[in-house]
């Protein structure tokens, strides 16, 4: 029978916050991978854990995952475990989960601490809805269309970035969005966690001259939905009402269809819609 691959969450911080069973797991299983070898041992060998570990990052995803992925279905059990927190998180595990799906191995999680979910609950903002981007891309393009995208995103929204780059980030959110409320998570779990809570332009006057250190967690203010309502009309408003057809129809829609969506967005009946384009049609 094949093995199974347990994903192993791991402190972001704080040792006391690795769990029994995280302990339990690391010491069954028959081989532990982990994306940095060389500062996962520390934690091995602060728990006395002495199963063989072997490295799994990015850069050998795809060749280490087969060679994982041949020895569960040999019968061997892998434990996953990440730098800190939730392994298939923004690393490369989410690429080795889905190469054991295809190849029929168990996945299961042994869950704990992930920095996104620890930033959140203690941010201040709405928890209830929320957008998780991790890294923004390095790619400037594709940064670019992200950012768009996050301009009329409504649930809260978090990112990771490094401390050398928060406050060209924080300028570039300030930039896109607006100057929305933000709170900066850092050294979470550890003595020196903080929480700076603030709009993104005193965010980025303040970490100018306060060199930020660890890892960083942003959650970002949502954009309302009455806010986007507004800005919606706003725009339907500059169109006049074959321009608008035109939108709709071009994207594929029969006329039929798009009077139904221009009628939606206008907040009239579509018998409405349709008497005012014969209008327009007359005149």
């Amino acid at each position: 029978m094949a093995g199974t691959l347990y994903l192993c969450a791991t402190p972001i911080g704080n040792l006391e916050d690795m769990t029994f069973r995280a302990v339990r797991t690391l010491k069954e299983a028959d081989l532990i991978a982990a994306e940095d070898t060389r500062n996962s041992i520390k934690l091995l060998n602060h728990f006395e854990i002495r199963t063989p570990m072997t490295s799994y990052h990015e850069y050998n995803k795809i060749e280490k995952g087969r060679k994982l992925t041949d020895l569960l279905l040999e019968g061997k059990n892998i434990a996953l475990i990440t730098d800190a927190g939730t392994p298939g998180i923004s690393d490369p595990g989410e690429e080795l989960v889905k190469m054991c799906h295809e190849a029929g191995v168990t996945v299961t999680a042994v869950p704990g601490a992930a920095a996104c979910v620890t930033a959140l609950t203690i941010s201040g903002l709405p928890t209830r809805r929320f957008a998780f981007e991790a890294f923004l891309p390095s790619d400037k393009k594709e940064r670019r269309d992200v950012l768009e995208e996050l301009k009329d995103e409504t649930r809260t929204i978090v990112l990771y970035e490094a401390p050398h780059r928060l406050v060209k980030t924080l300028e570039e959110l300030r930039e896109t969005l607006g100057d929305r409320q933000v709170s900066v998570c850092r050294e979470l779990t550890k003595k020196h966690e903080t929480v700076y809570q603030s709009t993104l332009g005193e965010a980025c006057t303040y970490y100018q001259s306060h060199e930020p250190r660890g890892e960083c967690v942003l959650v970002i203010q949502a954009k309302s939905r009455e806010e986007l309502r507004r800005q919606s009309q706003r725009k339907w408003a500059e169109m006049s009402l074959e321009e608008h057809m035109a939108y709709y129809t071009d994207e594929g829609a029969d006329r039929k269809e798009a009077m139904k969506k221009v009628a939606r967005d206008r907040g009239v009946s579509k018998r409405e819609v349709y008497q005012a384009l014969l209008r327009e049609e007359r005149e």
